[in-house]
């Protein structure tokens, strides 16, 4: 039996044991945590994205399968509000993974996962589903003159709009294939190459280079534009007709004549997020865009194919002698046209 001195020791230095009890466990609980998070920083090749160190862990649900497009189920509602948290865009978060889900994922694989951007299979293991409920933190580049700018990783090919250094859009993108092209053009008013009231023709040989350096944003248009470099949506131009633009077809390779594609969904909100002369920075993993500047994009030439030859005239009287049909044959863009022209004559 403990004597009245001995239990009145305890009784004092008791709140002190308690409290020296629960550090060790808050230690220990952050020191396994660490560990783990560290665990999930090996996964990640990207040293802009980061596993932050916290006593809080995220409340986590395990994956009890692995999530791929056309599934559906609770499993897929939190992966889209997972994405959307993170600032990816996976479309509704209704529980249905569709293209908008797919091309979030791709962008998740390429910038955290590292994986390279033509190898990106938009499905969710449970692993990806581990590294994807760690507190992940998106870092920019550069901290720019403006509160908002875009940077542009054409190696990831992910776009990141940041504003005051916080993501606030991460996207799947297609830039210029590097390659040379020859095409029949259609270009609206007011876009460059045509100064007139009506939508023009033109034949056209180019390149299809997104030039890595800093640029800003200084022009805009609303809705389905007829352009040089093709049919842009909602484009925000940049580098004199070079921008960032809805397309329909944004697959995982570059595709473009040198604008940066965004799904269609995107598009009809990115005008909002960025604003006259934000800057946006476009790296190509060789050089800093710094060491680029401001290049212009390769020059358009006149396709040297691209002809139109008169239409040649020539008559055919048919017999009846109310009327007289004209054939003409001619060539347009190469092509061979024929058209039927009856006029009427006296008897």
């Amino acid at each position: 039996m403990n004597s009245p001195v001995e239990d009145s020791v305890f009784e004092r230095w008791r709140p002190a044991l308690i409290a020296f009890a629960i550090l060790a466990t808050v230690i220990a609980f952050g020191v396994v945590t660490s560990e783990s998070n560290n665990e999930n920083s090996d996964d990640i090749s990207n040293p802009n994205v980061v596993v932050e160190t916290s006593l809080l862990p995220l409340v986590t649900v395990p994956l009890d399968r692995t999530l791929e497009s056309g599934m559906q189920g609770d499993d897929v509602l939190r992966l889209q509000q997972r994405l959307k948290d993170l600032r990816f865009d996976p479309g509704p978060v209704d529980g249905m993974f569709g293209q908008n889900t797919v091309q979030a994922m791709w962008a998740f694989e390429k910038l955290v996962l590292g994986v390279p951007r033509e190898r990106a299979t938009g499905t969710v293991t449970q692993s990806t589903w581990s590294i994807m409920q760690s507190d992940l933190k998106f870092k920019p580049r550069r901290k720019a003159d403006s509160p908002t700018h875009v940077e542009v990783y054409l190696q990831e090919q992910v776009l990141i709009v940041f504003t005051n250094q916080e993501p606030v859009l991460v996207t799947h993108i297609s830039s210029g294939t590097g390659e040379k092209w020859c095409e029949e053009v259609k270009i609206d008013p007011g876009e460059e190459g045509n100064k007139t009231t009506e939508q023009i023709k033109q034949g056209i040989c180019g390149q299809a280079v997104t030039p890595p350096g800093i640029f800003y944003f200084y022009n805009r248009r609303t809705g389905m534009r007829e352009t040089k470099l093709g049919s842009l949506y909602n484009p925000v131009y940049f580098n004199y007709n070079i921008a960032v633009h809805g397309a329909i077809l944004v697959p995982l390779k570059p595709a473009s004549h040198g604008c940066i594609r965004i799904p269609m969904s995107v598009a009809r909100y990115f005008p909002a997020l960025v604003k006259y002369a934000d800057r946006i920075y476009v790296f190509d993993g060789i050089k800093e865009p710094e060491e680029y500047g401001s290049p212009v994009p390769p020059y358009d030439l006149p396709d040297p194919d691209y002809t139109t030859i008169p239409v040649t005239t020539i008559p055919v009287t048919t017999t009846s002698a109310a009327s007289t049909t004209t054939t003409s044959v001619g060539s347009v863009a190469g092509k061979t046209t024929t058209s039927l022209v009856t006029t009427t004559s006296t008897p």
